[in-house]
């Protein structure tokens, strides 16, 4: 079955604005929220809280037989007023033997009480492998702002790599459609901060420069074929080129993606909450990237090309025959 995408092109435009609308309202609505007041609900790494890691003392006979139960150690976050705090378990030795806790900024006092509260319920802890960090709000700034550098450097670089490799135009519609990709996986996020209360923190960062890479790299595979495609029949139509190229590569698009898809889905699972939400975005940006590398790259480039050709042909006067007749 041949997909013929350019037929359809203002159905996917139409799909991706909506999304991408509907996430731009939720940014807009989550920056009013005075809990939030910013985009997407930020998490440690922006509005500064502090790191807590306790490791059980296995020395002591019987301390460690039992696994931690983290529901447990939920339940007393919860009761000493850290409910919204992220909680998961550490290896030590091959075992979960530790727990790791990210909160809002706590004093000397809450953290000796956690602490305390902790060691009653799931064990001792070995005073010398526990750690205790401050994230603080300037950092979490600086982070933000190197953040967004990498994102823009990333953005010129592109830029630059695709106009030399192909032309402008190219360049052009593969940067729409990372922002695309950029933008929908923001506006998902953002969505999830206000329903879910899912924070984003430095990972999202790297998400998004991965989710840059990977959806450029299918864009240049399609455009290689449409470059190709135009040297040897540069008479065929744009649509034409562009629907052929894509129905060439798209076996390989899906396989690549899918095969990405499953890892991601499996670290989603059960890779710890450290890394679920770094999954997560992954997924939807990777989504993304083969979706607007097939659907909005590759039609917008046919829509300014055909664009270009309409111009050609209506700047070009038609020819004056009387002349010539009455000459002859």
């Amino acid at each position: 079955m041949k997909l013929s995408i350019n037929k359809s092109r203002s159905l996917w435009w139409t799909i991706s604005a909506v999304i991408i609308l509907a996430g731009i309202i939720s940014m807009v609505i989550s920056w009013q929220q005075p809990n939030i007041h910013a985009p997407l609900r930020p998490g440690l790494d922006f509005i500064g809280g502090t790191r807590l890691q306790f490791v059980r003392d296995c020395t002591k006979p019987g301390n460690c037989d039992k696994p931690i139960d983290i529901n447990a150690v939920r339940e007393v976050a919860k009761a000493q007023g850290l409910g919204d705090s992220s909680i998961q378990l550490i290896s030590e030795n091959g075992a979960e033997n530790g727990v790791s806790i990210r909160s809002k900024d706590l004093n000397v006092d809450q953290r000796t009480n956690l602490q305390n509260a902790l060691s009653q319920q799931i064990g001792a802890f070995d005073p010398q492998k526990n750690q205790i960090d401050s994230v603080g709000p300037t950092l979490g700034k600086e982070l933000l702002r190197s953040g967004l550098l990498a994102l823009i450097v990333s953005f010129i670089g592109i830029t630059i790599y695709m106009s030399f490799r192909f032309q402008l135009d190219y360049a052009v519609f593969a940067i729409i459609a990372l922002f695309h990709d950029i933008l929908i996986t923001v506006g998902v996020f953002s969505i999830l901060g206000l329903v879910a209360g899912i924070e984003v923190d430095s990972l999202f960062i790297v998400a998004l420069l991965t989710i840059t890479g990977f959806s450029v790299n299918d864009t240049v595979v399609i455009y290689d074929r449409i470059r190709e495609t135009i040297k040897i029949h540069p008479e065929q139509p744009i649509a034409e080129i562009v629907d052929d190229a894509v129905n060439q590569t798209l076996t390989r698009s899906i396989n690549t993606t899918l095969t990405v898809l499953l890892t991601l889905s499996a670290i989603f699972l059960f890779g710890g909450e450290t890394l679920r939400f770094f999954a997560l975005a992954l997924i939807i940006g990777f989504t993304m990237g083969a979706y607007s590398s097939i659907f909005i790259a590759s039609t917008l480039l046919t829509w300014w090309r055909e664009r270009g050709e309409s111009q050609v042909v209506e700047s070009l006067e038609p020819i004056d025959t009387s002349t010539s007749s009455q000459d002859s």
